[in-house]
C-alpha cells in the first residue's frame, strides 16, 4: 500500500513541477491539443456509428422478438463504445508522445536538469528516436489490444463482468500508461522496451499508483491534455528514482538497467 501512495505522489509532484515552470506547461500542451482534436472526431464518429456497426454484425438477430433484439444490440453497442473508449485512453498517450516526441524530450530533460545530477541524452538523431518510439508503441498497443479483447469477452460474465473486469481494465490501463510515460526518460537512459517492462514489473504497485489515477482522470474530456505535461514531468521523476543507484549502506549488486543500449 505504501508503494501505491508513493506512485500517486509522483503524479502530484509532476503537476507541481509544471505549475512552477509555466512556460514548459504551455510548451507541453501543444501535442495533446493536436491529438485531442483527432481523437474527439474519432469517438464522435464511433458514437454515431456504433449502433449501425452492431446491426451489421448481428444479422442473425433481425427476426428476434422484442425485447431481446433491442437488449442484445443495445448491450453490444455500449460494449463497442466502451472498447473504443478503453483503446482511446490507452493509445492517446502513445500517439501524443509520438506526435510530441521533441516537446516531451525537452521537457523531460529540463526536469532532470532542475532536479540536479546527470541529464542523460540518447545521442540519437530525431528520426531514429521517432522510429524507436513508434516501434515500441506498436508493441505495447498489441499487448493492450490482447488484454482489451480478453476483458471484452469476460465482460459478458454475469456480476464478474460488471464489477471485477472493469477494475482489472483500469489497472491494465494505468500500467501501460505509466510505461508509455516513463519511456520518455528511460529511453534517454539507454533502456530498451524489454528492460523497461522488467523494471516496471519489479515495482508493480508503485506503477499502478501512478498510472491508475491518471487513467481515470484521462476519462474526463480535455483533462488528459492539461495533465499531460505534468504527467511527463512526474514520470521523469519516477524514472529517476527507479534507476537511482542504491544507497551506500545497501548490499545490492549494480543495476544493469543504466547501461543497456538499443
Amino acid at each position: 500500500m505504501r508503494d501505491l501512495g508513493a506512485g500517486f505522489s509522483y503524479l502530484i509532484k509532476g503537476q507541481r513541477w509544471v505549475a512552477r515552470h509555466g512556460r514548459w506547461f504551455g510548451f507541453g500542451l501543444i501535442p495533446g491539443l493536436i491529438t485531442l482534436v483527432v481523437y474527439a472526431g474519432a469517438l464522435i464518429g464511433l458514437g454515431y456509428g456504433a449502433d449501425d456497426l452492431v446491426a451489421w454484425a448481428t444479422p442473425f438477430a433481425d427476426d428476434w422478438s422484442s425485447p431481446w433484439l433491442g437488449l442484445l444490440r443495445t448491450t453490444l453497442t455500449v460494449l463497442v463504445f466502451a472498447l473504443g473508449l478503453f483503446l482511446a485512453v490507452i493509445t492517446f498517450t502513445a500517439v501524443t508522445l509520438l506526435v510530441g516526441q521533441p516537446f516531451y524530450e525537452s521537457l523531460s530533460e529540463e526536469v532532470d536538469r532542475t532536479e540536479g545530477g546527470e541529464v542523460p541524452e540518447s545521442g540519437l538523431p530525431l528520426w531514429r528516436e521517432l522510429w524507436i518510439s513508434a516501434r515500441d508503441s506498436i508493441r505495447i498497443l498489441v499487448r493492450v489490444t490482447l488484454y482489451a479483447v480478453l476483458l471484452f469477452a469476460l465482460g459478458f460474465i454475469p456480476v464478474v463482468g460488471q464489477t471485477v473486469v472493469p477494475v482489472i481494465g483500469f489497472c491494465v490501463t494505468g500500467y501501460f500508461l505509466a510505461e508509455e510515460l516513463t519511456a520518455v526518460a528511460l529511453q534517454r537512459r539507454g533502456m530498451v522496451l524489454a528492460d523497461r517492462l522488467v523494471l516496471l514489473r519489479g515495482r508493480r504497485m508503485l506503477i499502478l499508483g501512478f498510472g491508475v489515477p491518471l487513467g481515470l482522470a484521462f476519462l474526463v474530456p480535455f483533462v488528459a491534455v492539461f495533465l499531460m505535461p505534468g504527467a511527463v514531468a512526474g514520470a521523469t521523476l519516477l524514472a529517476r528514482d527507479l534507476v537511482a543507484p542504491p544507497a551506500d549502506d545497501e548490499d545490492v549488486s549494480p543495476s544493469p538497467y543504466s547501461v543497456n543500449t538499443d
